[in-house]
């Protein structure tokens, strides 16, 4: 058994070398092989646990394989700057702030990863609050809480590993956040309502220009964009697919029907491209969307590793002697982890895939349900996954073209944004 001090060790230069810019997969990788042999553990034994931990990752790493099908697919034709360009004109410019919300949720409920829902949608909502006079700062937020609040409702990476983790449904996992996302909007809205006034009151904030509309984004946000310069499907046929996907999956708690995600997420996108009349976008959305989720699945690989070492530590009776000393119930383990493995890694897949695999039997054995369990560790993982050592942070922050010290401000808020998530999440499926 390798030693808590060991694992938070390993973990310790891990997070220092992903914040000196090396790979995120080899880092973790490397301090899971670290915290092994600090332990005094055997290199085979190290290897072993490292290997564990892989191996209990691959069902995830396909079915999140699969979902680049539609996450492809919603991009490259359009389709997702189709639902985010209708919620913004619909709800218009008195109403911009809702509307962002509301475009980056739907955006990621529809299964969009939320830096390409925010690059995607960027030229759009920069636009409409040019014309509204609000302030660099107050746009992003809203555009980053939405797609937080819908992240944890979605079948994206996070939410399928978490849900492989716990051998949960899909579907259930997603449908137990619906009223944490819901709050989320709310708070999302309040909170970047609040500081576009206090930028306004203190004269804070820089103020969007016509020059940001124009050249918002970075060299890969105009690649994502590509469909642009082409007629945008009509509404329908651009959630058609989203739809089709997700009432796939609500087939088994509906019907009794189980329609696996590897099954329901090709399927909607496939459904995506036939709806929207890009079908010679078929080969270059499968291509997109491989190439955006080999990146994760590679990071699993890595995330893996760590986690198995993690998984045969102390570092769970360590996490739970605190709870005691701290008189937190047991239940607050699962948000507590996600936020803290997100804090690490800087990323919500990581953080909701190494606190899953790490915790999940302390977590049911305490008595709280596999559903309830990968909700919660979810919700918890959107609390610091946007810290600086992770792409998120940057990706973001190019989009709007925001200068990194205008960025780092945000954090505070985006941190309060799923806080809330957590603290809901909590409320509702734990207590």
């Amino acid at each position: 058994m390798c030693s808590g001090i060991s694992a938070l060790i390993g973990l310790s230069v891990g997070i220092v070398l992903i914040l000196r810019k090396f790979n995120p997969a080899y880092s973790l990788m490397f301090s899971a092989l670290l915290a092994g042999l600090i332990s005094g553990a055997e290199l085979t034994q190290t290897v072993g646990w490292m290997l564990e931990g892989v191996r209990d990752m691959t069902p995830a790493i396909v079915r999140i394989l699969a979902a680049g099908v539609l996450a492809g697919a919603l991009v490259k034709t359009g389709s997702a700057e189709k639902i985010a360009d209708s919620i913004i004109r619909g709800l218009g410019e008195r109403n911009i702030l809702l509307a962002l919300v509301l475009a980056l949720f739907f955006l990621a409920v529809a299964g969009v990863f939320i830096d390409v829902a925010v690059v995607t949608a960027a030229p759009i909502a920069l636009a409409a609050a040019q014309r509204a006079n609000l302030s660099q700062s107050a746009v992003l937020l809203a555009m980053i809480g939405g797609g937080k609040a819908g992240n944890i409702v979605s079948p994206n990476p996070n939410t399928i590993s978490a849900a492989e983790q716990f051998r949960a449904e899909l579907s259930s996992v997603m449908a137990a956040n619906w009223l944490p996302a819901l709050v989320g909007i709310g708070s999302s809205l309040f909170l970047a309502w609040i500081l576009e006034c206090r930028n306004r009151r203190n004269a804070k904030g820089r103020a969007l220009t016509a020059e940001d509309a124009v050249s918002s984004g970075t060299e890969d946000a105009g690649e994502e964009r590509s469909s642009s310069s082409e007629k945008l499907p009509n509404l329908m046929s651009a959630l058609l697919g989203p739809l089709t996907a997700l009432g796939l999956l609500a087939l088994r708690p509906l019907a009794g029907i189980p329609v696996d995600p590897l099954v329901a997420l090709p399927v909607g996108g496939i459904v995506c491209i036939l709806a929207s009349g890009h079908l010679r976008r078929f080969h270059e959305s499968l291509d997109y969307g491989i190439s955006k989720m080999s990146g994760v699945a590679i990071l699993l690989v890595g995330t893996g590793t760590l986690a198995g070492i993690i998984k045969n530590s102390t570092l769970k009776d360590m996490v739970l002697d605190f709870l005691t000393w701290t008189d937190l119930p047991e239940v607050t383990l699962a948000p507590i982890s996600g936020a803290m493995m997100s804090a690490a890694t800087a990323s919500t897949t990581a953080g909701a895939t190494i606190a899953s695999m790490s915790f999940a039997e302390v977590i049911t054995a305490a008595g709280i349900s596999a559903v309830a369990g990968a909700a919660m560790i979810n919700a918890g993982a959107t609390v610091l996954d946007h810290l600086p050592h992770g792409s998120f942070f940057h990706a973001t922050a190019g989009a709007v073209q925001m200068p990194i010290g205008e960025r780092l401000k945000l954090i505070p808020w985006e941190t309060a944004v799923g806080f809330v998530l957590a603290l809901v999440s909590l409320w509702a499926n734990g207590m």
